[in-house]
Order: structure tokens, then C-alpha cells, then sequence
């Protein structure tokens, strides 16, 4: 994986973390952008295999916490950071004809698959797929009812300035919801989780995608994420109200949700 340049205008940045590694600011983004272009075929298949499965039922649990409307009234999704269009095609079939679902990821790999899968199983009249920055949305303020994020906050260089777009563009009324990774709370799960994380993950990654590394980084972002009342803290300086969360197979991942008053 190609690494922070050396360059004295990069020692000059801010840093940040990539991982375990401490990069640049202004680097971090396009070493994001260089793993998941490397893993883009072969993404959802490998969260079936790292999660045995379970990620299938988060993503369940999170577009029935959602709860899009099934009329026919206009309801607007945003889905962020969801390139394959995985949680997008989920509320698209939850939903009644009234909805639609833009998602927008900043890697032109992920969106292809997207388009690629919307297409071929029919949800190219409900989604659309846009390329954009989380930390700076190409779309008006108060343009949707619903910010959906699954698996990608993390990976933002500033979380506090997704957040912060995430409130301009929602709606008075409307809803931000997040999955992600986060800190498992359950005695003993954790240990377990460790050794599977770091030993499991990047070996099946380095069979399925033929890049480890990727994998590496992956499971290391997670454990650099802020724990479930941290990221609730986040949410609620970002502006939003009524801010609550939930923990799913002990802290492994955890649900969010905060409203735009």
C-alpha cells in the first residue's frame, strides 16, 4: 500500500491516523480512496465472509429502524458512502414508491459496482448514484428526509465535518442514522474479537481480494473509532436532537440516530 509522502509540505500538515499510521491530512483521503478501489469487486462478498454472515442482519436492523415510509408519498434518502449500493437496494425494497435513494460515495470503483448491481436487479428508478466528498456534499441544504451511513464514517479524514454536512442537508424533521463498527462492550467477546480481527480478516482479505493490507487497515480504523457515547457526543454538538444508540452482537457495531429539529 503506498504510503504518506515525505515531502516538507506534507511534514508541514496536520496529522491524522490511517489506520495504526500516522499520515498527513491532506494524504489520508487518497490512501482511503487507493483500498477501497482495490477492494471494490470483491467487497460485499468479503463482508459475508468476515462477518460469517451478520452484517446481513445489521443492515437489516438499521433500515428497519429507519422505517421508510410504504406510501406513495415523497421520501428522500441519502445514503452515503454506500458505493455497492448494498443499504440503498434494502430501503429501496422496504420502501413504497415514494421513495428514492441517492447514494453518494467519493470512490468511482465502489459506484460502479453500484450501478453495475442497481441495473441488473432493478433498482435504477429508485437509486441514483453521485460521486462526492461526506466532508463537503454536492447537494443543497435541507434537501432529504433521511442521511443514511453504513461502514463509512470512520473513514472520513474529519468526522466532525461529516456530521456537520449531514445536518446542513437534511431537512427540519429529518433523520441521520449511522452503522458502524464500534466498541464491544460484552466480558471476553473482546478478546476474542482481537485475535480474529487481526489474524482472520487480513488473511481471508489476501485470499478473496488479493490484498491484505486493505484488510489490515480496515480492522485497525475500528479500533481507532470513537466508542458508542463518544460518537453519540459528536452527533449532538453537530446540532442533532433526540440522539440515541443502540449496540448489536455485543458492541461489535452499533446503530445511531439523531434528528434534525
Amino acid at each position: 500500500m503506498k504510503q504518506s509522502s515525505d515531502k516538507p509540505e506534507n511534514s508541514r500538515q496536520p496529522r491524522t491516523h490511517f489506520g495504526f499510521q500516522e499520515v498527513a491530512e491532506g494524504d489520508k483521503q487518497g490512501l482511503v480512496n487507493e483500498v477501497f478501489a482495490k477492494v471494490a469487486e470483491r467487497y460485499d462478498v468479503m463482508n459475508d465472509l468476515m462477518s460469517a454472515g451478520l452484517h446481513r442482519a445489521w443492515k437489516a436492523a438499521m433500515v428497519d429502524w429507519l422505517a421508510p415510509p410504504k406510501s406513495a408519498r415523497a421520501f428522500d434518502v441519502l445514503d452515503v458512502a454506500g458505493g455497492t449500493g448494498d443499504i440503498a437496494f434494502r430501503i429501496a425494497e422496504a420502501a413504497g414508491r415514494g421513495t428514492r435513494v441517492t447514494v453518494c460515495d467519493i470512490n468511482e470503483a465502489m459506484l460502479a459496482v453500484g450501478r453495475a448491481r442497481a441495473a441488473e436487479g432493478g433498482h435504477d428508478r429508485a437509486c441514483r448514484f453521485v460521486t462526492g466528498n461526506a466532508e463537503d456534499l454536492p447537494f443543497p441544504d435541507k434537501s432529504f428526509d433521511a442521511y443514511t451511513i453504513a461502514f463509512g464514517i470512520r473513514n472520513v479524514t474529519h468526522i466532525d465535518r461529516a456530521l456537520a454536512e449531514a445536518y446542513r442537508v437534511l431537512r427540519p424533521g429529518g433523520r441521520f442514522l449511522c452503522l458502524e463498527f464500534s466498541t464491544v462492550d460484552l466480558p471476553g467477546l473482546d478478546v476474542l474479537y482481537d485475535a480474529y480481527s487481526f489474524t482472520a480478516i487480513p488473511a481471508i482479505g489476501k485470499v478473496v481480494t488479493g490484498d491484505g493490507a486493505a484488510y489490515r487497515y480496515l480492522v485497525e480504523s475500528i479500533r481507532k473509532f470513537p466508542d458508542q457515547e463518544r460518537f453519540a457526543r459528536m452527533i449532538a454538538t453537530a446540532g442533532f436532537g433526540r440522539v440515541s444508540h443502540r449496540s448489536l452482537t455485543g458492541g461489535i457495531v452499533a446503530l445511531h440516530s439523531g434528528w434534525r429539529i
